[in-house]
């Protein structure tokens, strides 16, 4: 086998498994950047936006959600302990609504959220969508939380993880 063989026959593909964007259910209040990528990650089905502080990582995860949830109902956002409130504000400000549920007896149609820590009082099979809010949480290889998500997520079809902190921290 020549070594150009080899790369190529360790290459990934990764191929689109979404949608194209309903322009008309994107915010008006969207920067031109952040649309674009609500946009890309529609279109890719499952992707990540790994954006800086303060770029509107929560106005862009919840405009994909909305998009999701215009195709096929139910969303689940997992955030961090305390993030839920904030995210409900701020989705408000671009006339998205969240619903906020500690169960699975809690979920309306649309978008929901959650703690990470409430994950298992969920039922997976139930979404077609979910949205890692700080998603850096998995970023430990050997976590049991990590293990966890990627144990719910694995059969969710529009999948979406958001972090401005995407890189590996000194395990030490």
């Amino acid at each position: 086998m020549e070594y150009l063989e080899f790369l190529h026959s360790k290459s990934i593909t990764n191929t689109p498994s979404g949608f194209d964007c309903n322009e008309s259910l994107l915010p008006a209040n969207l920067y031109p950047y952040q649309a674009d990528l609500v946009r890309w990650a529609c279109k890719r089905g499952k992707a990540a936006l790994f954006t800086m502080t303060g770029t509107g990582k929560t106005a862009m995860q919840v405009s994909w959600a909305d998009q999701v949830t215009a195709m096929v109902h139910k969303v689940l956002i997992l955030a961090p302990l305390a993030v839920s409130k904030q995210t409900v504000r701020e989705a408000l400000k671009f006339g998205i609504t969240v619903n906020i549920c500690r169960t699975q007896a809690d979920v309306k149609p649309g978008i929901n959220i959650a703690n990470y820590e409430m994950m298992h009082h969920f039922d997976p099979s139930k979404f077609a969508g979910i949205v890692l809010d700080e998603s850096s949480i998995i970023k430990s290889a050997t976590g049991k939380m990590r293990a966890a998500i990627i144990e719910f997520a694995k059969d969710i079809p529009y999948r979406l993880a958001c972090t401005a902190t995407p890189s590996p921290n000194d395990y030490m």
